[in-house]
């Protein structure tokens, strides 16, 4: 077996890409990455050089990994910032460092995708010498696996990855009949609360839609295009991703897409926007923008409407985006969540693990302090966590 990186997701068939990945998770999909580099979202200037791994066995490829090398931290989500101020405060160079991620994507899913899985042991063992070896010819000075499965973390840390713990927020769905099936679940309080937010849509004259990809228009997208890029103008910054990249996507990836709009009834004006992803199993919020404030209008376009496609769906979870202790009222519950990471320096290795299991502590009792704000009936709450103390409502 042999480690290769290349330096455009082009250089590799796509259906040996998708073959490999052998899952419908849409941000794994070559097309996916394809339209990041093609709208030139990723690639020069963006901090973002696409560095894809490779592991080939008699040159077929039997395993890989996204990989780009990074000279910020910008659109990963999982903050290292601290990390490399301590490194230039010591006189060294953080960046560039690779990073296993899809770009401005904070959901877990799959990230070393290998074709024979009795081989993962050794082939988590392999890239961690590649990552030594290349991180040498290039002056890196760190890699980072980036929102893993729970599956593959074993194989890293084997192989002398750190792990980290984070958190983030999902909702999972009981096999519910309809949205207020969902609500019979709440407190009488919370269910109150629920129904109120959902009626001042109504009561503003907004409509809701849900689209899904393939019938998302033009105008559509260049509405919902002009929300995202407010959201982030809103806080001082660009956009990452720009309208090539969702008109891209909409062509090639039109059945793992669904786009919630928000319209003024009177006028016909959209005003908010939500963009989704799915796959079989799972729903993943990811983008949002909105004309101007309307009272509850976030809760709805992007939490309650990804509900309802869940139920009607039958969909397992949906994953909204990270952060956020507003969801834990809605029905979201805290996960955690996990990355890896391979610090060169051998002194910095063990003040960041030191850190890590500190980070951890913390992580782990925030977790249960959002536990015990969850909406849920005492009865719900003994189910979602038999073999834990009840949790006072």
């Amino acid at each position: 077996m042999k480690i290769t990186f290349i330096e455009s997701i082009k250089n590799i068939d796509k259906s040996t890409w998708d073959d490999l990945v052998n899952s419908d998770y849409p941000f794994m999909k070559h097309s996916f990455l394809l339209s990041l580099e093609e709208s030139r979202c990723v690639g020069e200037g963006t901090g973002w050089y696409p560095f894809h791994l490779l592991v080939k066995e008699d040159e077929d490829v039997i395993a890989l990994m996204p990989m780009y090398i990074k000279t910020d931290s910008h659109g990963e989500f999982i903050f290292d910032w601290s990390w490399a101020d301590a490194f230039y405060r010591n006189g060294l160079d953080y960046y560039p460092k690779l990073v296993s991620a899809i770009p401005f994507t904070p959901a877990s899913g799959p990230r070393l995708c290998i074709s024979d899985e009795s081989k993962r042991t050794a082939i988590s063992a392999l890239i961690k010498e590649g990552l030594e070896e290349i991180s040498s010819k290039l002056k890196i000075s760190s890699a980072h696996i980036l929102l893993p499965e729970k599956n593959e973390l074993t194989a890293y840390s084997d192989s002398g990855f750190s792990m980290r713990t984070s958190y983030s927020f999902h909702w999972f769905n009981n096999n519910y009949s309809d949205f207020n099936d969902f609500l019979e679940e709440l407190t009488s309080r919370q269910r109150k609360n629920l129904k109120k937010e959902r009626s001042k849509i109504y009561d503003q004259k907004i409509q809701m839609e849900r689209i899904s990809g393939k019938d998302i228009t033009k105008k559509q997208w260049e509405s919902f295009f002009k929300f995202y890029q407010l959201t982030y103008l809103k806080r001082g910054m660009q956009a990452y991703l720009n309208l090539e990249f969702f008109h891209q996507i909409s062509e090639c990836l039109p059945e793992s897409i669904l786009l919630v709009m928000a319209k003024e009834t009177e006028t016909g004006d959209y005003v908010a926007g939500a963009l989704n992803f799915c796959d079989s199993k799972n729903l993943y919020g990811r983008y949002w923008g909105c004309l101007e404030e309307y009272d509850s209008l976030h809760f709805e376009t992007c939490y309650y409407q990804g509900i309802e496609h869940c139920i009607e769906l039958k969909l397992n979870k949906f994953d909204p985006g990270v952060q956020g202790e507003h969801k834990i009222k809605r029905g979201f519950q805290p996960v955690e969540t996990y990355s890896s990471h391979w610090i060169k320096d051998e002194r910095f290795k063990k003040a960041i693990d030191d850190f890590l299991v500190r980070e951890r502590e913390h992580v782990l009792e925030y977790n249960e302090r959002c536990k015990s704000l969850l909406p849920f009936k005492s009865s719900v709450i003994n189910e979602l966590y038999p073999d834990e103390a009840r949790i006072k409502l």
